[in-house]
C-alpha cells in the first residue's frame, strides 16, 4: 500500500512539475514575442526620384517602389518599433539626395525610421567633404559602400584613401558597415584592424550562403567556403571595434528546405562568436523578399533564439541597436 501511495505521490508531482514546466514555457515563448524590434536595415526606394543601377537587372519583385506604407505593411503585428535606415546603392551622383530624403523621412516622424546609414564613396578624395558635411546632422549614424558589387574589386577597401576615409569616420563618431563578399572577410578584418577608432558593422552575418552549410547540398559549386567563413567571422568578433548584423541570409535561403534548418547554422555561429553584447537585428527588407517575407525572417529567427535567454533575445532585437546608435 506504501508503495502505491509514493507511487501516487510522485505521479502527482511530477504532473505538476510537466504543468509548471509548461506554463513556465508558454509565458517564456509569451515573453519573447512581445520584444520590440529595432530594426537597423531597412531599405526604401522611390523609383520616381531616384533608381538604383542594380536594380535594373534585378528580379521583378524588387523593381518597383517601397516606401513607409509598404514597409508598415510587411511590419504589421511584429512590433517593430523603430527603423535604421540602409543606403541602396544609389548611383554617386545621387548620394546627396539619398541623404537629404532620408533627413527628411526621420525628421517627419510619420514612421519608425529614426536614423539612416548613408551611401559613400571612401575611396575618392571628394568623401571627406561629402561626409563632414552630414556628420553633424544627429539622425545620420554612418555609411555604406557595397563591396560585394561587380564595379567592387577585391581588397578596394585596403587601399590608402579608403583607409583615411574610414579613419575619418571613426573621428567623427560614425560607422562603417561591412558588406562584402563572404570569401573577402578577411579584407573586412583587415580594415578593422587599421582603423581601431572607428567602429564597423558586419553586414548580413557576413554574407553567408545558407547552402553550403547543408549536409545533403547539390547543384552548383559552393559559392564560397563554409570553414573559411567561420573562421573569418570568429576573427572579426576578436576585434572589440566589430559588432555583427544578423540580417539578410533568408534572402538566399534554399527553396525546399525549412527556413529554421537552413539559417540557424549561420545565425548560432554569428550569436556565438560575437556574444549577447554585439550583435543586432536587421529585417533587410524588402531585399529579404528574394527569400521571404519580413514576417518569416522575423518569426524564423525568433525559433532559432527561442532556447537563448530572453534578456539576450532582448539585447539583440532591441538593445543593442538602440545603444549602439544613440537612439532615444
Amino acid at each position: 500500500m506504501n508503495s502505491r501511495r509514493q507511487f501516487l505521490s510522485t505521479s502527482a508531482a511530477a504532473a505538476v512539475a510537466v504543468a509548471l514546466n509548461k506554463t513556465v514555457n508558454a509565458s517564456a515563448n509569451e515573453a519573447a514575442a512581445d520584444i520590440p524590434i529595432v530594426d537597423t536595415h531597412q531599405h526604401l526606394w522611390d523609383l520616381s526620384q531616384v533608381q538604383p543601377p542594380w536594380l535594373s537587372g534585378a528580379p521583378k519583385i524588387l523593381s518597383q517602389t517601397y516606401g513607409l506604407a509598404e514597409y508598415a505593411k510587411a511590419t504589421e503585428g511584429l512590433n517593430v518599433v523603430q527603423a535604421v535606415y540602409m543606403e541602396v546603392d544609389v548611383a554617386p551622383e545621387d548620394q546627396v539626395k539619398e541623404a537629404d530624403t532620408l533627413l527628411e523621412i526621420c525628421r517627419s516622424k510619420k514612421g519608425p525610421t529614426v536614423a539612416a546609414v548613408i551611401s559613400g564613396r571612401p575611396g575618392q578624395e571628394s568623401f571627406a567633404p561629402y561626409i563632414r558635411r552630414y556628420a553633424k546632422d544627429k539622425e545620420i549614424k554612418g555609411v555604406r559602400q557595397v563591396l560585394h558589387a561587380e564595379t567592387a574589386e577585391k581588397a578596394m577597401c585596403l587601399k590608402p584613401q579608403f583607409v583615411a576615409s574610414i579613419k575619418l569616420l571613426g573621428e567623427l563618431g560614425l560607422s562603417f558597415d561591412l558588406c562584402m563578399r563572404a570569401g573577402e572577410l578577411s579584407d573586412g578584418l583587415a580594415l578593422a584592424k587599421q582603423c581601431p577608432g572607428t567602429r564597423f558593422i558586419v553586414d548580413h552575418c557576413g554574407n553567408a550562403d545558407p547552402s553550403v552549410f547543408l549536409k545533403n547540398a547539390a547543384g552548383d559549386k559552393p559559392t564560397h567556403d563554409p570553414q573559411k567563413w567561420r573562421d573569418d567571422i570568429k576573427a572579426l568578433a576578436d576585434q572589440e571595434n566589430v559588432i555583427c548584423k544578423i540580417s539578410g541570409v533568408i534572402a538566399r535561403a534554399p527553396k525546399g528546405v525549412a527556413f529554421v534548418e537552413s539559417l540557424a547554422p549561420i545565425v548560432n555561429h554569428c550569436l556565438d562568436s560575437f556574444g549577447p553584447d554585439r550583435v543586432i537585428f536587421g529585417g533587410d527588407w524588402p531585399v529579404c523578399l528574394l527569400g521571404g517575407s519580413y514576417k518569416d525572417w522575423v518569426t524564423t529567427l525568433r525559433q532559432i533564439i527561442s532556447s537563448r535567454p530572453i534578456a539576450d533575445q532582448k539585447k539583440l532585437l532591441h538593445e543593442n541597436a538602440r545603444k549602439f546608435y544613440g537612439l532615444s
